[in-house]
């Protein structure tokens, strides 16, 4: 189990730097927002910190807080094309990752409202940072791709989980250990920045 939380923070660490960003024009702009969150650790990390917590906070947080993350991103990305300010973006995402991962390190245990208000908080800026990368994107389905490869990287966070609980009985084991490795990738970006 070790070896396979292991392995999915390496490989998705080393996934970042063989992306890059797709053209809309030649690609589509659904294309583009769904490789968009890939292109950095700072998307992927929060992302899969995301779906980590959620299976340790566990029952309806298991759906109900990754729902939230992606539906205030979207909200976020609405205000970024408005215009509306929003300070702090890039602090608050990388703080994002470090929180996410402390989270889920420590399986903090809160009622499922508070978990989707936590999430919701930092996908308002994940969101709005998406909304300013847009470039020659067309909107709706730039934000479709982002959202959907936003849920995908839930469900690997989950799948951290769920697949120790199939293999061994140390899912939350598992998840708490790659919630310590995400919290650590946060510091390390934040390091580098």
């Amino acid at each position: 189990m070790k070896r396979l939380s292991i392995a999915l923070i390496l490989s998705l660490g080393a996934a970042s730097p063989a992306f890059a960003h797709l053209n809309p024009a030649e690609h589509g702009s659904f294309a583009a927002g769904f490789s968009h969150p890939l292109l950095g650790a700072d998307h992927i990390l929060a992302m899969v910190g995301v779906g980590l917590w959620a299976f340790l906070v566990g029952g309806r947080a298991l759906w109900a807080i990754p729902a939230a993350f992606v539906a205030t991103m979207m909200i976020g990305f609405g205000a970024a094309l408005a215009g509306i300010g929003l300070p702090f973006v890039e602090p608050v995402i990388a703080a994002s990752i470090v929180v996410l991962g402390m989270l889920a390190l420590v399986a903090l245990q809160v009622p499922t409202p508070v978990g989707m208000a936590v999430v919701g908080f930092f996908a308002l800026f994940h969101g709005y940072a998406h909304g300013g990368e847009l470039g020659e994107a067309t909107r709706l389905p730039f934000m479709a791709g982002f959202a959907f490869v936003t849920a995908v990287l839930h469900a690997a966070g989950l799948g951290v989980g769920l697949a120790g609980n199939r293999l061994s009985r140390n899912g939350r084991i598992a998840a708490r250990i790659a919630g310590g490795l995400t919290a650590l990738g946060g510091l390390w970006l934040v390091a580098g920045a």
